[in-house]
């Protein structure tokens, strides 16, 4: 049975939590499992906090900001929390920018942003039926 990371359902949002260190094919794991369970759920929002990584690289950056983007196409906005300084400055001198990912400083946070996001957002907690 492969390694996968849990995703947790609090409501209109799914929270991740990573405890471990982070690899390639676990990575793209959980993009797979999230994009499928955004989908489940109808999720609103999703929460990733990453703050027991000591270690980012550059493919597990912009595989983070690939799951933003299909969670956005999904209707659902991505927060991540937890990010160490030695984390973001790896972030910043690997030139990856994130694009659609919204930070916070820890998980209370991060859920309050959620929050304000779908408030002034409505369609964000809406699958697009344009598909």
């Amino acid at each position: 049975m492969s390694e996968r990371i849990p995703i947790l359902k609090m409501g209109p949002f799914l929270l991740v939590t990573i405890q471990v260190e982070l690899h390639d094919q676990l990575v793209l794991t959980l993009q797979d499992d999230l994009t499928e369970q955004v989908a489940r759920h109808r999720a609103q929002g999703v929460m990733i906090d990453i703050s027991a990584l000591d270690i980012v690289d550059s493919f597990i950056g912009r595989t983070l900001a690939h799951i933003a983007s299909l969670t956005r196409l999904l209707g659902a906005s991505t927060v991540l929390v937890g990010m160490r300084p030695a984390v973001a400055i790896t972030l910043v001198e690997l030139g990856l920018t994130l694009p659609g990912v919204r930070t916070a400083l820890n998980v209370e946070r991060g859920m309050e942003l959620l929050q304000r996001l779908v408030e002034t957002d409505p369609a964000a907690g809406s699958p697009s039926d344009a598909c």
